[in-house]
């Protein structure tokens, strides 16, 4: 294998006009960017506790309850760190004594991982399937929260939310780290759905949680239980700071900015519908093109189960899927390369709402061209 790209130089008129498709850091819009430099000198370095920064949380709070039509007895919780860090937090004052979690790829078992090590849990219920393909919740005794993943970065997949039957009075909460804002959910079958910034354009260092009644009774009742907590992954304490728009740490102020900036722009053009409707956009130009290339096949065999906002697409094998992503990567096009532990001759392509569908299609052009050139 060659350790630099071929010289191919991939036309003008083939390329995207905005060559970043990654899953995560994700496409943050030019508008986004400059309205922050433009807001910068009065917003940021400035106290977290002052108006300037929350009122910034308040319409970040505000646009994502509009933006899911959450119920007036929801919350939106905000902490510092990503989803990673919320996992921690979850694993602490969400689950009481056992969870189930669904298992479907790299990011979906890291919960479960977390769970497993808490010595003050019992032991969580795995249900698990093959990467390409999402297993389905089963009831289980105990159990008193099942976790969810509306999207698996790492293959591709989407799955519906749907209460498990029988669930009873346990809570359902959701990773929707690359979903959320991409594709739709029902609150009623959800109590916590949390996420970080793929979707909503802008950079790490936050997460955000939509809890319903049920998930903030569940907050309280563990926080105020013998359960030693941690003050930086307690949901009590950062529940009750973000009903005052603010956070309990400093929180990166341009991370905030910027979600707001995208959320706003959602709301402002028609809500889910027009986020979620790029997102299907693209996503029927990227599967049209796999379905109908001789050397292209998506890796998720079931059409309802492809992910419309991660496309995760399997190249022939006389085709060098790393040679393709170094060649579109020194023509500007960047982070097509599938994800590493996967393992696949394979392309994986971001297409959240950011992402112009004809962006996507100029991709497959470039693509088509470079499998060319390389033959």
């Amino acid at each position: 294998m060659s350790q630099t790209p071929p010289s191919i130089s991939i036309p003008s008129d083939l390329l995207p006009s905005d060559g970043r498709f990654g899953s995560g850091p994700s496409k943050i819009r030019p508008e986004a960017i400059d309205a922050f430099a433009t807001a910068a000198p009065h917003y940021m370095g400035t106290s977290h506790r002052q108006p300037v920064v929350k009122d910034m949380v308040g319409r970040l709070r505000d646009g994502i309850s509009s933006l899911f039509g959450l119920p007036d007895d929801w919350e939106v919780v905000l902490g510092n760190g990503g989803t990673t860090l919320f996992w921690d937090a979850a694993t602490f004052g969400l689950v009481d004594a056992k969870s189930e979690h669904l298992v479907f790829g790299e990011f979906s078992s890291k919960f479960a991982a977390c769970t497993a090590a808490a010595p003050f849990l019992a032991d969580p219920v795995v249900v698990s399937s093959d990467p390409g393909t999402h297993p389905t919740a089963a009831t289980a005794d105990g159990v008193d929260l099942y976790a969810l993943t509306h999207n698996e970065t790492s293959t591709g997949v989407a799955m519906p939310l749907t209460r498990p039957e029988g669930a009873g009075d346990s809570i359902v909460a959701v990773d929707a780290t690359s979903a959320a804002g991409g594709l739709r959910w029902d609150p009623s079958q959800v109590d916590c759905y949390y996420l970080p910034q793929k979707a909503l354009a802008s950079d790490g260092g936050l997460w955000i949680a939509c809890c319903s009644p049920a998930a903030q009774e569940r907050i309280a009742k563990i926080g105020s239980g013998p359960r030693w907590i941690p003050p930086g992954l307690d949901l009590t304490i950062a529940l009750d700071n973000s009903t005052k728009n603010q956070t309990y740490n400093t929180p990166a102020l341009a991370t905030i900015f910027l979600a707001v900036q995208q959320v706003e722009w959602f709301n402002d053009n028609g809500g889910i519908e027009f986020s979620a409707g790029r997102c299907d956009a693209s996503a029927e130009v990227l599967y049209g093109w796999a379905e109908r290339t001789s050397y292209t096949t998506p890796f998720v065999a079931e059409a309802s189960e492809r992910s419309h906002v991660v496309g995760t697409i399997d190249l022939d094998d006389t085709i060098d899927a790393v040679e393709v992503s170094k060649v579109l990567r020194a023509n500007g096009v960047v982070d097509t390369d599938s994800y590493r532990k996967l393992g696949r001759n394979q392309l994986r392509i971001a297409m959240f709402p950011s992402v112009d569908p004809a962006d996507v299609e100029a991709l497959t052009k470039s693509i088509d061209y470079v499998v060319e050139q390389l033959a």
